[in-house]
């Protein structure tokens, strides 16, 4: 960052840290002893669709990546697109195995980031389910690329698009030490609907 970036108020975007979603296995024990929601296995990157053939051979390959344990039982990824065009792949695990749904979505990421498709990074979750509730409450923890930075994204039950505020704030204080939290709250944006969650 030069003198003129640090006078204009400019700051320089912070460099996606993929390493941090190596901490979510740990954090997620101690978000199930402190609020008793337990891993789902399964977790979703979001990237902005690109067309061409770059691309799709990119998709390809992903895919191949991340099928190949489907003859032992792997489940398949799955492809989707959000009514806003963006595009999901969705990773499943069993629910025990967070560090395996943690390195495949590691591994999404860095397969994006290394064949130039980085800047097209939105976000990856990570999907929870409270273990004591029948109402099927859920929750995420959501990683901005472009901030380097985990939130928690909590919807309320019911077809309503209506969020648990104090569940996602109780949360980031329970994660503060396993988790860089995102500080800025207008950054926790809704991810209605996205797979995984």
């Amino acid at each position: 960052m030069g003198l003129l970036d640090a006078i204009l108020g400019r700051s320089k975007p912070v460099r996606p840290d993929f390493d941090q979603l190596f901490a979510v296995p740990s954090a997620a024990l101690t978000l199930q002893a402190a609020t008793g929601f337990t891993p789902t296995g399964r977790g979703s990157v979001c990237f902005a669709g690109v067309e061409g053939g770059g691309f799709a051979r990119l998709q390809k390959d992903v895919r191949e990546l991340l099928d190949a344990d489907t003859e032992r039982g792997g489940i398949p990824v799955e492809f989707s697109r959000d009514t806003y065009g963006y595009t999901w792949l969705l990773a499943t695990h069993p629910a025990d195995d967070t560090a395996g749904l943690v390195n495949d979505l590691h591994a999404v990421n860095t397969l994006l980031q290394d064949g130039g498709f980085g800047p097209h990074l939105l976000c990856s979750l990570i999907g929870f389910r409270a273990t004591e509730s029948t109402d099927g409450r859920s929750l995420a923890l959501v990683y901005l690329y472009k901030r380097g930075t985990f939130y928690p994204f909590a919807p309320l039950p019911g077809d309503a698009e209506k969020r648990d505020n104090q569940l996602e704030l109780q949360v980031r204080g329970t994660l503060g030490d396993d988790l860089r939290v995102e500080k800025d709250l207008s950054r926790w944006f809704p991810v209605w609907g996205a797979p995984g969650l």
